[in-house]
């Protein structure tokens, strides 16, 4: 009697049959894919996403293990999107190429947001403007500063990039701001900048340069319409809360 009869017979487990667990993988990816198409936007809890996002990078198997994983280490689905891709990659399981699928659904997800901003009047759909702002720099972890340039009604002229950095006056000039709104044609714009803390409250130096530049701009026909602060905890505009 062979060793392998003798096991066999001693009902000791039998290695496990790849192609079964190829079966159940695909059964699970299809399970899923039904939830999804049928169920709507809330048919998928945070991870069964992240399972899903990264089925384009795993051909075959188990995804659960980097979604959890994923989560784990970054606290949320926005956190996930959100991440520097060497942060994703310390990450068990986590490749090149899921890193990849991460980050094409962050791009999808700001180029959606900011659609709704530039198809609209800013100041009539400002919670356009906030979930655009909030996906595209609540979660970053370095402070990043920009300008929204505005027509005479409204609509966004310019999304303009100042730079990344505390926002200050060796990083934010008023003169600079009021003149490439002035060469753009704007009538208006809206500072907006991002607190890595989490917390939106203003600081006095966020405070004393948003009233620089709105005195530089009242001078030269450039409405301040507001400055907003966003962050993981939420956002802050200065006008609101009587500031400008």
């Amino acid at each position: 009697m062979s060793q392998g009869e003798f096991e066999g017979i001693r009902g000791e487990p039998s290695k496990p049959d790849k192609s079964e667990a190829a079966k159940g993988s695909a059964g699970h990816r299809a399970r899923l894919r039904e939830r999804l198409l049928g169920g709507g936007a809330e048919a998928l809890a945070d991870y069964e996403v992240l399972e899903y996002l990264l089925f384009g990078a795993l051909a075959r198997g188990d995804t659960k293990p980097q979604a959890k994983a994923l989560l784990a280490r970054f606290g949320t689905l926005a956190g996930v999107l959100n991440a520097d891709p060497s942060a994703l990659k310390q990450v068990k399981g986590v490749s090149d190429a899921c890193v990849g699928q991460i980050k094409i659904a962050a791009l999808v997800a700001r180029r959606m947001a900011r659609s709704e901003v530039q198809a609209k009047p800013v100041l009539g759909s400002w919670q356009s403007l906030l979930d655009y702002l909030a996906i595209d720099m609540a979660h970053l972890h370095h402070e990043r500063v920009r300008v929204l340039y505005l027509d005479t009604k409204n609509r966004l002229v310019r999304d303009h990039l100042v730079g990344d950095g505390t926002i200050d006056e060796a990083a934010i000039h008023p003169r600079e701001v009021i003149k490439q709104g002035l060469d753009l044609g704007a009538s208006a714009l809206i500072l907006v900048h991002n607190h890595p803390s989490g917390s939106p409250e203003p600081s006095h130096a966020d405070i004393d340069i948003t009233r620089r530049i709105a005195e530089a701009g009242r001078l030269l026909g450039i409405t301040v319409h507001d400055h907003v602060i966003v962050g993981r905890e939420g956002h802050v505009s200065l006008r609101a809360k009587g500031l400008l």
